[in-house]
């Protein structure tokens, strides 16, 4: 369930030959003009199908701009690439929501430093408290980049 060492991503994540096969079926549905690329509309149009929301502008044009201004859209190998990242990104996510909630034992959506510690203790007994307090504190500071919540919670 935790990662081996602090602060460490999962190794690349491999899409099942399943998982890649639909890819390339919603590449293929999505390229309606048979180019073997996907305009932005067309990309729009695959991650709804596969992820089950719009992209943002914001997120169309970072995509965009990636791709090889030299062809008219994504081709299949981009469009690949971009799906597995967001896959791997979305798995990600999910493996720290995982993580949260494990640790939020009385379903409050955030960790006091109590909370915080009971978890370390079970996780990592021999970690000192000094260090415990650092990664809090660093939590802490993360979250206040994201939100104006100055109480002493992490959430």
């Amino acid at each position: 369930m935790f990662f081996s060492q602090a602060g460490a991503r999962p190794r690349m994540w491999e899409a099942s030959p399943s998982e890649h096969k639909k890819w390339v079926e919603v590449f293929k549905a999505c390229d309606e003009e048979n180019k073997g690329c996907l305009s932005r509309e067309n990309f729009k149009v695959a991650v709804v199908m596969l992820f089950g929301y719009k992209p943002s502008k914001i997120e169309a044009d970072a995509v965009m701009s990636s791709v090889d201004p030299n062809t008219s859209g994504i081709l299949l190998k981009e469009f690949l690439d971009i799906v597995r990242k967001k896959k791997e990104a979305q798995l990600y996510r999910n493996e720290i929501r995982h993580i949260f909630t494990a640790f939020d034992r009385h379903y409050r959506g955030y960790l006091t430093l109590e909370d915080f510690k009971k978890a370390f203790k079970q996780v990592a007994p021999k970690l000192s408290e000094r260090i415990i307090l650092e990664v809090f504190s660093s939590v802490r500071a993360a979250m206040r980049l994201f939100c104006l919540d100055s109480s002493g919670y992490s959430s």
